[in-house]
């Protein structure tokens, strides 16, 4: 087994940073929103500090703080806790062949830094366990990459959210927090000059718009968005095409 340093001197570590690092901007706005929602849901900064820490599971601390705020038995947070995160039970399974080789300590550190988006990008470039030396090793410096860069944009989103809570009026609310969510993960999805002229076109329409009555001025942007990309990727098409 080689050691980290070896680890992170494979190429693919650098593949698998530069792909996890495109993923990062909603990764961190999702933490930035988790870290205010704890903030303001009554836990103090050390609290939700630690929280963050050990747990790192958006999706638990979520469910869980109230519970803790309501003070609920242990049993019913834990299981509560546990019932939200079953995926991870799931792909840690089908991650063993891949890892069953390296030592016990080191399986479980990277099973506590396991998330969505290391596992799915992890799966859709290795279909297969890999059967040599050279394969294993690439499969672990990729897999290292992917759940370091995963972990570190979350605990600096986090982190970020928890210091920003009490600068944010209580007015405002979880809609803020949801926006800037939604913000990253559309930044992180803006990775073709379509794209970023779709956002753009749906974004303006949606401001300019913004007086149309049920809430029309979203589905106009989103028509007229759709309808101008695809005249543009046919336009693009035709052009390619002309002799």
């Amino acid at each position: 087994m080689r050691s980290l340093r070896q680890v992170i001197a494979h190429p693919e570590f650098a593949v698998g940073a530069r792909e996890m690092a495109h993923a990062s901007v909603g990764i961190l706005a999702w933490g930035l929103t988790t870290g205010m929602v704890l903030s303001n849901a009554g836990l103090s900064t050390f609290e939700a500090v630690f929280m963050t820490i050990v747990v790192f599971a958006g999706s638990a601390q979520l469910a869980a703080t109230p519970l803790i705020l309501v003070g609920a038995p242990l049993w019913v947070i834990w299981a509560t806790a546990l019932c939200v995160n079953l995926r991870f039970i799931v792909f840690s399974a089908h991650m063993q062949p891949y890892l069953a080789h390296l030592s016990r300590a080191r399986r479980i550190m990277y099973s506590y830094i396991l998330g969505d988006l290391s596992y799915v990008m992890f799966t859709k470039r290795y279909q297969q366990p890999g059967t040599t030396d050279d394969e294993r090793n690439a499969h672990e410096a990729y897999w290292v990459a992917s759940i370091c860069t995963n972990w570190v944009a979350w605990m600096v989103g986090s982190f970020t959210g928890i210091a920003l809570a009490s600068w944010i009026p209580g007015e405002w609310g979880l809609g803020f927090a949801g926006i800037l969510a939604l913000l990253g993960v559309t930044l992180s999805l803006a990775s073709s000059k379509l794209r970023i002229i779709a956002a753009l076109v749906s974004g303006a329409i949606a401001v300019f718009a913004f007086a149309l009555p049920l809430k029309l001025n979203i589905l106009s942007a989103i028509a007229i968005a759709v309808a101008a990309a695809l005249a543009l990727e046919q336009g693009r098409g035709y052009v390619r095409r002309k002799p």
